[in-house]
């Protein structure tokens, strides 16, 4: 077991965004988290790498507490992230951007680098040669020299996932890794995660493509207003009766908001 989460909860004021959520992750799988909006699933991400630390519970990453840890430190244990809107250095070049994401792995300083010392330039090529490995990975090989923001949404969306693959995580997590992409390049992007969990990556992913999720994860768990209701492989998820009433419960309150607007 990868990573295992017992119980936790975060409350923000009176708010609580996830209440007593406990849940496995497998070495090698693809594992998907659904749910209506404000289900609390960026926070529980938001928790998993450290921006938000749990009020209760805890968060064993092989074996070890990492609850409450700074953020740079997960990352150095191998959990990595994307986020649900594109945080790019677009006026720098995808492979600046790609290297970015070696912060924290290399060993030589801010005066090695300045003062020309040969290990620092030696670790320089090294962190540009993972780096095009990784873009050459995400199907990006040719860009390394284009601005990151001259790039379509799809590209740059690549970008994004190279630049938290070159520190080699154990653990990837992806927050809506398709929103705003049409079907050509979702189907391109459920390959790609299907490439860096065979290069042995554990992913997790938040997703509102339901379908898309059922066709691509071994399992997926489903919040519903910060509570999971379900776990289980997808063809349980998608006949499970909480699971219908809490989308289309959503979908129908939806429709009345509309209809009282009008």
């Amino acid at each position: 077991m990868l990573l295992k989460i017992e119980g936790i909860t975060k409350r923000f004021g009176g708010l609580v965004a996830v209440s007593d959520v406990s849940l496995q992750v497998n070495q090698g799988e693809i594992y998907g988290l659904i749910g209506p909006n404000g289900a609390g699933k960026t926070t529980f991400f938001n928790m998993l790498t450290g921006i938000y630390k749990p009020n209760e519970g805890k968060i064993l990453f092989e074996n070890q507490p990492v609850q409450g840890l700074k953020p740079f430190r997960i990352a150095q244990l191998g959990i990595s992230r994307t986020f649900q809107n594109i945080r790019l250095l677009k006026d720098e070049t995808v492979l600046e951007n790609v290297m970015v994401g070696m912060f924290g792995k290399t060993h030589t300083g801010l005066w090695s680098a300045i003062l020309g010392f040969r290990s620092a330039k030696k670790e320089e090529e090294m962190v540009r040669e993972e780096s095009r490995k990784i873009l050459e990975l995400v199907g990006l090989n040719g860009y390394e020299d284009e601005l990151a923001g001259s790039l379509s949404y799809g590209n740059q969306r690549r970008v994004e996932i190279a630049r938290a693959l070159v520190s080699k995580p154990k653990l990837l997590l992806l927050d809506e890794p398709t929103a705003g992409m049409n079907d050509e390049e979702t189907e391109e992007i459920g390959e790609l995660i299907l490439k860096i969990r065979e290069n042995g990556t554990t992913v997790i992913l938040i997703e509102h493509n339901v379908g898309w999720v059922m066709g691509l994860c071994n399992r997926i768990a489903v919040f519903d207003h910060g509570e999971k209701i379900a776990d289980n492989v997808p063809d349980a998820i998608i006949s499970d009766p909480l699971v219908i009433e809490a989308y289309i419960g959503k979908e129908d309150e939806e429709r009345e908001s509309e209809y009282a607007a009008n």
